[in-house]
């Protein structure tokens, strides 16, 4: 690649926020490069989001077919090679990422291989990959470099015996027993993917319920469900003195003072992530950040003029569909294709079974705001559905405003919770009420009635409860 070469767009990243921009540009007609440093679709696609979720549906086919006579059907021999279902998931990774390569090159993207640092506004060089020493100059820089897991200091992440999401996603051997720290998403997938194959696993979390961003009520059937599964959970619990030999990892469960002392083959670390903006900035170069955040404006531009960031790097929520929405609406205000619009809605999703959607605020939020609102709930053992595919656990419930009807939240935790989020997440943007739901006629017999009973049941006029 020629050194020097002159673009309208330079973006450093390739995972959802970076792709989707340099997408998006293309199609608008600009040069754009996209400098990544390891292969397109950065964290989600080829740590996170995707081969996840390539494992969890391994273990939801063997957790069926365990369970298949409850079906009237048979299995004998049942059995699975733990490898085989890692390299799966990595396999589907490699496509996916293929894929980003291809919509590159039909976009008229250069793809950069290397890691891109930001000298000076307007110019981005290359270092440590095959495109090491390229030069790019710039009207306009997007930093999408995204974050990469948090960890503990002083303990030693070696793939093993302690672990983060990236290590669990390519593990060797399938340990025996593990303690995951964090019970936010990542962990609660991580927890049911390993139970279901059958490593006794403790979930461990600091705050008073598993899912803390969740409802509370959405939060107490997944702890019951995993308890069932037997997963387990530890709420308002610490993990400390941890403690690293050849052969295993001792440790304490604290809690309200009482100290119980565990031996496990692994811990996983779920506890949050940290902004990725190591060696991304030389010394010439002064962003004005919050916790190491890049901080950006109405248009996602940073304090540096031309130097924009969208995604994960600028902060929370760090969600692969937040993070290519950003990206998208940065590409096109500062191309003057209307002004950049900021996230005000957004869903949030956990993989695990059953599964946790949810949109807006929840009943804890809007009790502490001083929101007048209603509630409408509808249990899944009310849907014919849902029943005859085996999943009667959880709910829908929907939060409206009192005065108007209006979605002011909405949670799902069930089967296909994260597929039958979207009808409300479409309404919460039309400002549809609830009144409107319950009068749209749903196909019959499909799980999407139980967000139209929901809505009924605000009004008490639910049939099915």
């Amino acid at each position: 690649m020629a050194t020097s070469t002159k673009y309208d767009l330079v973006v450093i990243g390739g995972g959802p926020a970076g792709y989707a921009a340099a997408i998006r540009a293309g199609q608008l007609g600009k040069k754009v490069a996209c400098v990544e440093q390891e292969r397109p679709g950065g964290t989600c696609l080829n740590w996170g989001c995707i081969p996840s979720k390539a494992l969890l549906k391994s273990a939801e086919l063997f957790n069926k077919m365990s369970h298949c006579e409850d079906f009237g059907l048979s299995v004998s021999g049942l059995s699975y090679d733990f490898n085989k279902v890692i390299q799966r998931s990595r396999g589907v990774s490699d496509t996916m990422a293929k894929g980003i390569e291809f919509l590159f090159k039909k976009n008229k993207v250069e793809y950069v291989r290397g890691v891109g640092q930001i000298n000076v506004a307007g110019i981005v060089e290359v270092s440590d990959g095959p495109d090491a020493g390229t030069v790019l100059t710039a009207e306009k820089i997007l930093i999408a470099t995204g974050c990469k897991p948090r960890t503990l200091p002083d303990l030693e992440v070696d793939g093993q015996r302690i672990m983060t999401s990236r290590q669990a996603l390519e593990m060797k051997e399938q340990p025996k027993s593990i303690v995951i720290m964090g019970a936010g998403a990542i962990g609660a997938e991580f927890a049911y993917f390993l139970n279901a194959f059958g490593t006794k696993v403790t979930l461990v979390e600091m705050q008073d319920q598993l899912l803390p961003v969740e409802d509370h009520e959405v939060a107490a059937v997944v702890a019951k469900e995993f308890n069932k599964q037997g997963i387990d959970c530890r709420t308002s619990t610490a993990v400390e003195n941890i403690k690293v030999s050849k052969n295993s990892v001792q440790l304490d469960l604290v809690k309200s003072g009482k100290t119980e002392s565990v031996e496990v083959d692994s811990v996983l670390i779920a506890i949050g992530v940290v902004a990725n903006t190591e060696g991304l900035f030389s010394s010439r170069m002064k962003l004005v950040e919050e916790r190491g955040y890049v901080q950006v404006d109405a248009d996602y531009q940073s304090s540096v003029k031309g130097v924009y960031a969208a995604g994960d790097i600028i902060g929370p929520p760090w969600l692969a569909h937040v993070a290519t929405y950003e990206a998208i609406q940065a590409v096109q205000g500062m191309f003057g294709h209307g002004a950049a619009k900021q996230v005000t809605d957004f869903p949030g999703c956990t993989y695990c079974l059953p599964q946790v959607a949810s949109i807006g605020q929840t009943e804890r939020q809007l009790k502490d705001a001083g929101i007048a609102y209603k509630v409408g709930k509808f249990p899944f053992m009310a849907s014919g559905k849902a029943v005859a595919s085996g999943a009667p656990e959880g709910f829908v419930k929907l939060l409206v405003d009192e005065k108007y009807g209006e979605i002011l939240g909405a949670h799902i935790v069930g089967g296909d919770a994260t597929e039958m989020i979207a009808e409300y997440c479409l309404g919460k943007k039309l400002e549809v009420t609830a009144e409107e739901i319950h009068n749209t006629i749903h196909a019959h017999p499909t799980l999407a009635e139980a967000t139209m009973e929901a809505a009924a049941a605000v009004f008490g006029e639910a049939i099915h409860i």
